[in-house]
C-alpha cells in the first residue's frame, strides 16, 4: 500500500509516494525528488553535509523525518537563489557560493552545499557576525579538505559585499 504527502521544497509542491513512513527527509530530497545538493554522509547528524532550512530553522535532513515536515517550507541549497534571479536559472551563483569560490574554501566540494546552507543561515540571522560568530555557526560542518580558515574568510568576504564594500 503507498501512502502519499505533501512537501513544499525551494517553493515548489511535490507529491511524495511512499510505502514506509520512516524515510528520511534527505532520503526523499535525494532520490524522491531529485534534489543532489545535500549530501548524504554520516547519517548521524554530524557532518552537516545534510543541512536544510526547515521553516527557515537550520537541520540536518538526515535526521529529520520526511512526514513530519509536511505543511513546512523547506529550502535546499538548490533554493536558494540570488535575488534578481528567475527559478530555474542554472549555473547563477548566490554571493555565498560565489565567495566560497573565489577564497579557495571549495575543494571536493562534498562538504560545500551543507556549508553554503549554514552561511545562509547565520547571515539571516547575524548581518554582521564575528569570527567567534562564525565558527560557532559552522561547527556542526566538517571538512575534510580545506580546513576552515578560508570558508571563514569566505563569509567575511560576503558581509564587506553586502556592506555595500569591495573584498579584497
Amino acid at each position: 500500500m503507498t501512502d502519499a504527502y505533501a512537501l513544499r521544497v525551494n517553493g515548489e509542491d511535490h507529491v511524495v509516494d511512499s510505502d514506509f513512513p520512516g524515510e528520511s527527509l534527505l532520503y526523499v530530497l535525494r532520490r524522491r525528488l531529485g534534489l543532489p545538493g545535500s549530501k548524504d554522509a554520516c547519517e548521524q547528524g554530524e557532518c552537516g553535509s545534510c543541512s536544510v532550512l526547515v521553516d527557515r530553522v537550520l537541520v540536518c535532513s538526515c535526521l529529520e523525518l520526511a512526514e513530519a515536515a509536511v505543511g513546512c517550507e523547506i529550502t535546499t541549497v538548490e533554493g536558494l537563489a540570488p535575488s534578481g534571479s528567475e527559478p530555474g536559472d542554472e549555473g547563477v551563483l548566490t554571493d555565498v557560493q560565489r565567495a566560497m569560490a573565489e577564497a579557495g574554501a571549495v575543494q571536493c566540494g562534498f562538504c560545500t552545499p551543507g556549508f553554503v546552507v549554514a552561511i545562509h543561515d547565520l547571515l539571516g540571522r547575524v548581518p554582521e557576525p564575528e569570527p567567534f560568530d562564525v565558527r560557532e555557526a559552522l561547527a556542526g560542518n566538517l571538512c575534510r579538505c580545506t580546513g576552515y580558515g578560508r570558508i571563514v574568510d569566505a563569509v567575511a568576504r560576503v558581509v564587506v559585499e553586502r556592506r555595500g564594500g569591495s573584498p579584497s
